[in-house]
């Protein structure tokens, strides 16, 4: 085959060609989108969870959650740091936030300097001042945020 033996130009093939080049890159950068909107959705629907107990009032299930350990009743003394009665004072009705009846997850966000944890900031019953609480990302235990 010489260079005057050349298959004739087809439009239609070309543009069929650079159509599906702009779509696949069209479908990367909204996956790409959606992958940054929900980093930190694991974390999220922690505290997600965690809020639908203290509203349902099932306090001991929260700190469950609190401390990702279902079973945290057989070895309360692993959380003497943190004894469920110190919990229930912060979180039960007469804490600071009072009787908890709405919540809604206003953001997240990990602090510069690739941070071990997520600060999920949380809407309680309308108030302007967000709960700011802390996910550890490695076994999804929450805190007080530090920030």
């Amino acid at each position: 085959m010489t260079l005057l033996d050349a298959e004739v130009y087809d439009a239609a093939r070309a543009r069929r060609r650079t159509i599906k080049i702009i779509a696949a890159l069209l479908m990367l950068l909204v996956i790409a989108g959606l992958a940054w909107m929900y980093r930190n959705f694991p974390e999220e629907r922690v505290v997600n969870k965690f809020f639908d107990a203290i509203q349902q009032q099932r306090y001991e299930a929260a700190y469950a959650v609190w401390f990702n350990d279902s079973n945290w009743q057989q070895h309360p003394a692993k959380y003497a740091q943190y004894p469920y009665a110190d919990f229930y004072r912060d979180w039960g009705p007469g804490g600071d936030w009072g009787l908890v009846k709405t919540h809604k997850i206003y953001g997240s966000g990990a602090p510069k300097g690739g941070s071990s944890g997520v600060i999920v900031e949380v809407i309680v019953n309308g108030r302007t001042e967000h709960a700011r609480l802390w996910v550890q990302k490695s076994d999804k235990t929450l805190s007080f945020s530090p920030y």
